[in-house]
């Protein structure tokens, strides 16, 4: 029970932190993310959908995937997609206060509160969902830091993308899928609970 309620603990942190970066320091200045988040934040750009929305829509393939080659993270994820997807949703009034700073600097601030909240979900083995539930999958298969998967994911996001936007937009998102790998490998460094199957 005390590590249900820990994990139950760094999910909702982990997804206020990572809300709190796109929402106050992301969207406002059209800076993109990598991943699913990424994808999402474009959908919000073009069409003005929901990014929490999307991004649940968006990882049910990769959920399918995991129900059938790797359920235990498919169960440990799930929670995480749900919650931060919802609060990415719910606290995107933030978008309206965010603080006069330089784009560049909103970049690197945004992508380590990003980087945080995904790397306090990871340590208890959960995730965002999307790529990030991908990226733990192809890291056991292939034993190679969960970061670093995630880093590249991004950089194709960003790379596929890039017609879309300005270069001015593709290096402040450049800056920040830097931003978000370098923090989630410090955290995923070493892990706050034993793995478990549920």
């Amino acid at each position: 029970m005390k590590t249900m309620v820990k994990k139950g603990k760094m999910i909702v942190l982990g997804s206020l932190i990572l809300s709190l970066g796109i929402n106050f320091f992301l969207i406002p200045d059209h800076i993109l993310d990598g991943g699913i988040i990424g994808i999402g934040m474009i959908v919000n750009y073009i069409w003005g959908l929901k990014v929490g929305f999307t991004i649940i829509c968006l990882s049910i393939p990769i959920f399918t995937l995991a129900w059938f080659f790797y359920r235990p993270y498919f169960y440990n994820s799930l929670h995480g997609l749900l919650i931060s997807s919802l609060s990415i949703d719910v606290l995107q009034g933030l978008r309206a206060h965010h603080l006069p700073l330089e784009p560049a600097v909103s970049s690197i601030i945004g992508g380590a509160l990003v980087g945080g909240g995904i790397g306090l979900m990871l340590r208890v083995h959960t995730s965002t969902g999307g790529t990030d539930l991908l990226a733990q999958m192809i890291a056991d298969w292939c034993k190679v830091n969960v970061g670093f998967i995630i880093l590249a994911m991004d950089a194709i996001v960003i790379g596929a993308s890039g017609y879309l936007f300005s270069l001015e937009t593709l290096l402040l998102s450049a800056i920040t899928i830097l931003s978000v790998g370098l923090v989630t490998m410090t955290f995923t460094s070493s892990r706050l609970l034993p793995e478990t199957s549920s």
